[in-house]
């Protein structure tokens, strides 16, 4: 089964337009959707219509909420990944979770950790891992 850690971007997208292709996301099977209350905030903190927000609470009645943080002492890659102080916690978070893959649109800040794996989690944009899922085609963890 994969693990989704979803970044604030990703539940923005989903919320923020009913038909976005990110809502394939949820009811792929063998998927379990993971997010932090960091992301989740993030997120609504960016939706301006309240009905965004209702969305993003429909959608969230499906995503497990994990609140840990990996110890960077215990997980040095992730210091040292190149990230901005502020988006840490995501890949902290989704490290906690025991999560396979970290899905992100922030080409930005993540764009140079695409395809590759930190602390056992394989960062990639929902496109990618879509598109991979094809008929489950995604990189197994390990």
């Amino acid at each position: 089964m994969h693990r989704l850690f979803l970044d604030a971007n990703v539940l923005f997208s989903a919320a923020y337009r009913r038909d976005a292709g990110v809502r394939a996301l949820w009811g792929l099977p063998g998927v379990e959707l993971v997010a932090s209350a960091y992301a989740v905030e993030e997120a609504r903190r960016n939706l301006s219509a309240p009905e965004q927000r209702v969305g993003l609470n429909e959608l969230l009645a499906t995503v497990r909420i994990s609140d840990r943080l990996a110890d960077l002492a215990a997980h040095p890659e992730i210091a040292a990944s190149g990230l901005p102080e502020k988006d840490l916690p995501i890949l902290r978070a989704a490290v906690a979770a025991g999560c396979t893959h970290l899905v992100t649109g922030d080409r930005q800040h993540f764009g140079h950790l695409f395809g590759r794996r930190v602390a056992g989690v394989l960062v990639l944009r929902p496109a990618d891992y879509l598109a991979a899922r094809g008929p489950c085609r995604c990189p197994e963890p390990g």
